[in-house]
């Protein structure tokens, strides 16, 4: 049964949320600060985290900074009051797959809990489409001595493992496969996060901003992740 770790210290939205959650037929944890969302995830890992932003214990920001580090794979919804863009984008920097403002409606967040979990075991070349060029074994990419392989989810760059973030891997992937073509973020949201997306396009410019720090010899001038201004990104190998 898929399991989901709800975490927020207001005891009526852990119950609204819990109860709408078990009629959907999930199991349900709970936990109402940092030190306990930890410890749960890491004697049993769900497959899903709704994490609230502010809890009396820590931030849940710095939260999903430190499950986007120790399980790569696991999605974060985050909850929050604030609504503003910037507000938002610190979420997804934070390593967030997405983001819902309170007050919401249990119908959105069940919508958006099943949308993260149909997305997180499809590998980025099914979301591409027919006819693209699929990575299917060990691929050097542009001039850097880059490998990628997909079975394994492993980059390798120089010899070294770069440690990648299940989002980030998709999105190279997906662009490394199709390298030369751009594409703009609603094409990559929809191709690499899915069709039933909910999050900001501005996801994207943070994640591509993540793989140049993790894999451009100089993040400020890219060689192979290249911005094409006024309309998206391309990998140039």
């Amino acid at each position: 049964m898929t399991k989901i770790l709800v975490v927020d210290d207001e005891s009526p939205i852990v119950d609204a949320i819990s109860y709408n959650l078990r009629r959907e037929g999930y199991e349900v944890g709970t936990a109402a600060d940092a030190d306990e969302c930890l410890e749960r995830v890491g004697q049993e890992p769900p497959d899903l985290v709704i994490l609230d932003v502010m809890l009396p214990s820590g931030s849940g920001l710095d939260i999903c900074r430190r499950l986007r580090s120790d399980t790569r794979g696991l999605p974060v919804l985050l909850l929050t009051a604030r609504a503003a863009e910037a507000d938002r984008l610190r979420g997804f920097e934070a390593g967030a797959d997405d983001y819902v403002v309170k007050p919401f409606s249990m119908r959105e967040l069940m919508a958006r809990v099943q949308a993260l979990l149909r997305r997180r075991d499809v590998p980025p070349q099914n979301a591409a489409g027919e006819g693209r060029r699929a990575l299917d074994g060990e691929y050097p990419l542009g001039n850097q001595r880059l490998m990628v392989n997909p079975d394994r989810r492993e980059v390798i760059k120089d010899g070294t493992p770069i440690s990648l973030s299940r989002k980030e891997f998709d999105l190279l992937s997906f662009l490394a496969a199709n390298r030369g073509r751009v594409f703009d973020r609603q094409t990559l949201l929809s191709r690499v996060w899915g069709e039933d997306c909910y999050v900001d396009d501005r996801t994207v410019d943070v994640h591509i901003r993540w793989l140049r720090e993790k894999l451009e010899a100089t993040p400020g001038r890219p060689e192979m992740l290249l911005t094409v201004r006024g309309v998206g990104y391309k990998f140039q190998g």
